[in-house]
């Protein structure tokens, strides 16, 4: 996003490595920008514990990181000798990248929820793992009309709306860019039309925004658009001019100023309480962070970037992908197990296991994937993708569906032997006791 935790921003980690961009031309890796992902998934793990109200934001963070690093390695891509964009490649290395944690995640979270989990959570888990694995989990909740806010500690994919997300970027985003490198123009091209699209879906949001329920503008891909296209903005070469009049001296004291209002709406945001932000705090956050980014690139002496690059920062940026996918499911089923665990003890105990369960993912199965399976390109890549599928569908298929409404009360009975009822209240007595079974643990069946 259990015992005392908020539901959580459900917010991603980006899949992303941070690559090679083009701040004014030059190349290399951008250490900082591993650290400010880190700071993003810290955010997100303390709001999930309940110990930051303003982490969920690190959603909006990892969204515009994204944006800037996908757009960059793209119009780096566009630059070569053929101008070429091959999308095929590029899907099959973010299919590499991100689906072999995911698949093992879902895969190994339904044989825990279904040996450890509640009815209610077994049950769940199995509606939601479809649209999971599909990477449409945003849309799902959204037409579920699961309240983001308060329903998502019953749903241990909640988290994941936010990787479907990102996904359906991938999905569209490239596409657009390919079709505009054939252009002259084609870096204006690209700037115009991230520009054009943070704007539209911006508009999007302060339409649709509705002060009851949030889910439809918070998980939707068209009103979370701008994050994204405000990162994708910051890599294109107009921006880059831009930023490149200021002084490297000037642009590192732009950096710190940023962070500062950046540190501060964190401080002072609180969920969907916080003031405007459907109606404008969110794009201005993504737009703050998307000139951090550029400021940081452009300043990698300066303290800051400096501070970005320190060990632990980068370190948690480079398993943020794992701990992302690992740590909700982690914070939902041992919150219950553990009620003697209390205050930062227990807060420190599941940032923990995550941290384990996340290096195991990465040293395991997301880097020798990503970085020496051979078999993992081409058709034999697919093949393997296309029999992961098959292996979770047929996980999905033969676990038993849970029996919600075993060793509840059974109304029939209990309304014979009571006095007379009127039609509405015998209507009720014969529905399934499994709609109690939804709100009782007196069992699990």
């Amino acid at each position: 996003m259990t015992a005392p935790v908020p539901s959580p921003s459900r917010a991603p980690a980006t899949g992303v490595a941070t690559p090679v961009t083009r701040p004014g031309g030059s190349t290399g890796h951008i250490k900082a920008l591993d650290g400010l992902r880190g700071l993003a998934i810290l955010g997100v793990l303390l709001f999930h514990a309940g110990r930051f109200d303003g982490g969920f934001l690190g959603v909006d963070l990892f969204f515009v990181l994204s944006g800037f690093l996908i757009t960059g390695l793209l119009l780096k891509e566009a630059g070569t000798q053929d101008g070429r964009i091959r999308l095929v490649a590029f899907w099959g290395r973010r299919a590499r990248r991100l689906t072999p944690a995911l698949a093992v995640m879902i895969t190994g979270v339904l044989l825990l929820v279904w040996q450890f989990g509640t009815s209610p959570l077994r049950q769940q888990a199995l509606d939601d793992a479809p649209w999971a694995v599909a990477n449409l989990a945003n849309w799902h909740f959204i037409a579920e009309q699961a309240a983001y806010w308060q329903s998502s500690d019953s749903q241990v994919f909640g988290h994941l709306w936010s990787i479907s997300v990102e996904e359906q970027f991938y999905l569209v985003w490239p596409l657009l860019i390919a079709v505009l490198a054939r252009t002259s123009k084609a870096e204006r091209l690209v700037a115009t039309a991230a520009a054009t699209g943070a704007i539209l879906s911006l508009a999007l949001m302060v339409t649709l925004a509705e002060p009851v329920d949030t889910t439809r503008v918070y998980e939707g891909t068209d009103t979370r658009a701008f994050s994204l296209l405000l990162g994708s903005l910051m890599a294109t070469a107009p921006a880059s001019r831009l930023l490149d009049r200021v002084g490297a001296r000037a642009k590192g004291w732009w950096a710190l100023i940023l962070a500062g209002c950046i540190a501060a709406y964190w401080l002072r945001a609180d969920g969907q309480s916080s003031p405007g932000l459907f109606h404008g705090a969110l794009f201005l956050h993504a737009l703050a962070a998307a000139l951090l980014i550029g400021c940081i690139v452009r300043a990698p002496y300066h303290p800051l970037s400096r501070f970005l690059s320190a060990p632990p920062l980068r370190g948690l940026g480079l398993v943020s992908y794992s701990l992302y996918l690992w740590h909700w499911p982690v914070f939902l089923l041992l919150g219950e197990a553990l009620p003697g665990l209390v205050g930062w003890g227990r807060t420190a105990f599941l940032v923990a296991v995550s941290l384990a369960a996340a290096f195991v993912s990465k040293v395991l199965v997301e880097d020798p994937i990503r970085f020496r399976a051979g078999w993992a390109h081409g058709r034999t890549g697919a093949a393997a993708l296309l029999a992961a599928l098959v292996v979770l569908t047929a996980l999905w298929a033969i676990l038993p569906r849970p029996q919600l409404g075993a060793g509840s009360v059974d109304l029939t009975r209990l309304a014979a032997h009571s006095k007379p009822c009127s039609s509405q209240v015998c209507d009720l007595s014969r529905t399934d006791a499994g709609d109690v079974g939804m709100v009782s643990n007196s069992t699990e069946g």
